[in-house]
This record gives C-alpha cells, structure tokens and sequence, in this order.
C-alpha cells in the first residue's frame, strides 16, 4: 500500500487538492492518504475543509502577518522535514506554484521521496510574471517524478524542457473538479447587472494595482447600473490601495473575502469578470463568463487562445475599453461568453489516483 503525503497551504492549493484526496481515499486498499497543511493562509484554507469536509492530519499553522517568502520558506523547510522523518510517505503531492508546493516538494526531493505535481507545466516564461510562481512551478517540475499537466498544453512545455515523456501525464485540471462538486449547491442566479473583481497579483502591488483600481473606479462612474462587485484580498499591499481608490462609489461593493461557495455563487451570476487570479481564468469558462485578464502574460493560455478570456494587463485605458466594449457590444459580448472549459472536464483527479495506484487511465485532451 502507498503511503501518500498530501501538503498544501493556500485556498487555492486546497480547493484544488480537495478532490484528489477524496479520489485516494476512495482506494483504501491501495493508499493511505495524510493531509499536511502549513496553513500558509490560514482563515481562507478553513473555509475550504469546511466545505470539502477535509481535515488536515497534521497542521504546521505558519501564517504570520505580511511575512515575506524568505521568512516562510525557511520555516516551511524545517517544519516540512520533521514531517517526512515522522511519516516517511512513499509520494508527497503538491498543487501549482505556492511556497508551500516549492518546500514541500524541495524537501521531499532531499529526502529522496518520490513527488508527484498537480498543474504542472503551466508557463507564462517570464520568472517575475506571475512572481514568485513561475519560478516555483519550474523549480518543482526539474525533479517531481510525476507530472501531472492539466492541458495538452502544459504536456508540450514540458516536453519542450526536457521533462521524460514516462514522468508526463495529461489528466485535467483539479480545480474543474472541485467547482463541478460544489455548483449544484449553490443556486444559479442570473444578475446580469454584476461585474466580479478580483485583484492580488504580488508583481501588481504598487503603482500597476492603483492604476487597475482607477480603471474600475472609471467604469463603476460610466456604468452606475452595474454592480461592481470587489471581495478584497486580505494582503496590506491590496487593502491599502483598494481604500485610497476605490472608496465612496453607490455601486462599488468593497466585500471581505468570499467563501468559496459565496466565490462560486457569484461566478455563476456576473455578466463579467476581471481579474488577476489563475484559477478563475479556469473556472469562469464552465460559466460561459468572459474574462479579461488584468496581467501582462498569462500561464493559462487555453482560454485566451478558446476566446473565453482576454489579456488586458493593469493599463488603466485598456482595461476601461475592452470591459466598455463587452458591456455595450452584445455580439462581442455572445462571442467571448461561450460555454466550453478548455482546462477539464471533471475527471482529474481520477485520473491522478489511478496513474499513483497503477491503474489503466484516459488521458485528457
């Protein structure tokens, strides 16, 4: 029986990690599943156990206030490897780009484990866009025994590297799994009058995050029947900027940050999304929801090159004229809001257990 180690840290990294756990503990006979989570951001990664019913096995609690990524990485590195000394798992699994994914699999890679990367391959070839991220996902992917790429697209960049085509397989995206789990719990409310924000890019933070908000306060005063619809990010950088810009506006809603049922709620109801984070880039098109894409390069092309998202970048004029564009232009609106996921059809992290479990699988494409 395989001894598998799952560690995460973020809500993204859980949401998305969430049904592989449940795939493995589906196969007791074959795996024995542990669940490690540094709680990188801790309130954000609860909210997801509530919903998935996870509990982590062991929890390394490391969040601290605005702390830079030296400061977590050289806690996460020591914490990590008492954890590997204690359970001395066969595999350990980690999801995308966080710190948390980069130690976990660094320090398992020093112990000699085997790792096994979810969403790998995804590349923008820019290390500062997204930072530090792109050059997390590469740093794993030099060494994790098995990779598991969401797209045929992310399969080729890692060909393209190097990688041996035994360690790449092809299975979907988790996340797309995750969302199909929890939409039906939900119900699906169509507010056409609502556009969802979502903005925390760290090679944003300064000037280009100002000149984002500027933009939104500008289509927020040009559009008033519009919702505009912010759940801010908890980091300082964000928080400061979203209040010296953003406040004072009717319909400009400045929100805590949503649940991920809330999130998936209004993903289902917004006439239009704008935001920085990749996995709404993923999600959005299981909506039928344009996207415009508020970064300079994206690691998930797929959409962009389906027609269902858009990059914008942080240009305050760009953003105002594509997002004018898509709510005053009902043919340029209809042929970005097609209903087509290019990142998964539900069925990952199946894919996942049976590839660990040696089982016969399907690929994805």
């Amino acid at each position: 029986m395989l001894k598998i180690l799952i560690a995460y840290g973020t809500r993204p990294e859980a949401i998305k990690m969430a049904p592989v756990v449940r795939a493995l503990r589906q196969r007791p006979d074959r795996s024995d599943v542990l669940v490690c989570a540094t709680a990188q951001h801790r309130s954000m990664m609860d909210q997801v156990h509530e919903v998935f019913g996870l509990e982590a096995d062991v929890d390394l609690d490391l969040m601290r206030p605005d702390q830079d990524l030296n400061e977590l990485s050289s806690r996460a590195f020591t914490a990590v490897d008492e954890v590997l000394c204690t359970t001395a798992p066969d595999w350990v699994l980690v999801q995308g780009d966080t710190t948390t994914a980069m130690v976990a699999a660094l320090a398992a890679f020093h112990r000699g484990i085997r790792v096994g990367h979810v969403e790998a391959g995804l590349r923008t070839g820019d290390l500062q866009h997204p930072f530090p991220e792109e050059a997390n996902r590469r740093i794993i992917d030099v060494f994790a025994d098995a990779l598991f790429a969401p797209t045929p697209g992310s399969a080729d960049a890692l060909r393209a590297e190097g990688a041996a085509a035994e360690r790449i397989h092809v299975t979907g995206n988790t996340g797309i799994d995750a969302l199909l789990q929890v939409a039906d719990l939900e119900p699906d409310q169509r507010v056409e009058d609502e556009v969802l924000i979502t903005v925390h890019r760290r090679e944003s933070f300064g000037e280009p995050i100002r000149e984002i908000f500027r933009a939104i306060r500008e289509l927020a005063e040009r559009f008033p029947g519009y919702r505009w619809v912010y759940p801010v990010h908890r980091n300082p950088n964000v928080r400061r900027a979203a209040d010296e810009v953003l406040q004072g506006l009717a319909n400009l809603e400045l929100h805590e940050p949503f649940d991920y049922l809330e999130l998936v709620r209004h993903l289902r109801s917004a006439r239009l999304i704008l935001t920085d984070s990749g996995g709404i880039q993923e999600e959005a098109p299981t909506f039928g929801k344009p996207v415009l894409v508020l970064r300079r390069t994206t690691e998930r092309p797929e959409g962009v090159e389906a027609g269902v998202a858009k990059l914008v970048g942080t240009d305050r004029a760009t953003i105002v004229a594509e997002a004018s564009r898509l709510l005053t232009d009902e043919s340029a609106y209809r042929s970005m809001a097609a209903v087509a996921n290019p990142y998964g059809d539900g069925k990952a992290a199946e894919r996942i257990a049976q590839i660990l479990t040696g089982e016969p699988y399907e690929p994805f494409c």
